[in-house]
């Protein structure tokens, strides 16, 4: 496979999934935010990620997703499936379905929990690409999985046939650059925001355009046409626009990013358990930080400032 071949660029979204009050997989709300995020100039989709819950799924709804992701962006962005999970068997199995999908991708986590050694990684996904012939997006993210994919993995993997790109979200610049460093020169690495984009990254997969506006975007385009008061500007107001649900005491990432479009006028939806929706305290406490800021819709913060 011809690596430098993939489309994929510039500010990509991790799209949230929305639930029903009962739990339900809400496929019309899930469109509706695919519209919104291309329409905020995301240039990549991401389906299934771990903001997009993929974790509280079954396989045959995740599959759904893929489905509804590609109908919906209709062929405006490449969509990448998440298809993440323990047993390779699984991995597998969704990777066939998100190609099925029309899916330009799919985005593979090293198996999470147990703790597999540098072999058994490189053996799953070298298990992923024999299997399926899909480009593969690696996603390091060891906050979460337990398992790191250190640069020095990263390097053995880029040489898998169908390892094209990886998510970079370890949130250590170092370990960044240095994956840049041994596997730029054969896969593309996304991440770091702006400072990635100084050292060479291809883009970065975030949250923001589910919730906020032309803004979501702009941070790469700017730094595209050097303009970088503006790109610092960008992302050093994300940064706080996160903090805002970051720092609401004993939230839930996850839970705050779906709060966080309700508040902007979006529709998040709902959390599937373990995890509950915000308490209206928690809402009111979110909603005054981005009054604060100067963030919320324009007559929403006018009511604010009555």
């Amino acid at each position: 496979m011809d690596k430098r071949s993939v489309d994929w660029e510039g500010p990509c979204v991790a799209l949230v999934t929305p639930f029903d009050v009962k739990g339900g997989l809400d496929e019309k709300a899930f469109k509706q935010n695919v519209e919104q995020c291309l329409a905020v100039g995301a240039t990549g989709l991401l389906a299934s990620g771990c903001t997009g819950e993929f974790w509280a799924m079954t396989n045959e709804e995740r599959k759904r997703v893929y489905k509804a992701c590609v109908e919906a962006s209709n062929g405006r962005a490449p969509v990448i499936a998440g298809t993440g999970a323990i047993r390779t068997e699984d991995v597998i199995e969704l990777s066939a379905a998100a190609k099925d999908a029309g899916c330009s991708g799919v985005m593979v986590l090293p198996p999470f929990f147990v703790k597999p050694n540098v072999e058994d990684i490189v053996s799953h996904y070298q298990a992923v690409s024999d299997a399926v012939k899909i480009p593969i997006l690696l996603y390091n993210i060891p906050s979460a999985t337990i398992n790191a994919l250190t640069p020095e993995l990263v390097s053995r993997l880029a040489d898998i046939d169908n390892v094209v790109a990886i998510k970079e979200s370890s949130f250590d610049f170092n370990n960044f650059y240095r994956t840049m460093a041994l596997a730029g020169d054969r896969i593309k690495v996304f991440g770091q925001g702006l400072q990635g984009l100084h050292v060479g990254a291809s883009g970065s997969f975030h949250v923001h355009a589910n919730y906020w506006d032309s803004r979501a975007s702009e941070m790469n385009r700017a730094f595209k046409k050097g303009d970088l008061k503006t790109a610092e500007h960008i992302q050093a107001l994300s940064i706080k626009m996160e903090d805002v649900f970051n720092n609401v005491l004993g939230i839930n990432y996850y839970v705050g990013v779906k709060a966080t479009m309700e508040i902007m006028g979006r529709n998040g939806g709902y959390p599937r358990l373990p995890l509950k929706p915000l308490s209206d305290r928690e809402l009111a406490k979110m909603r005054d930080g981005f009054a604060r800021l100067g963030l919320l819709p324009d007559r929403r913060q006018a009511a604010v400032a009555e």
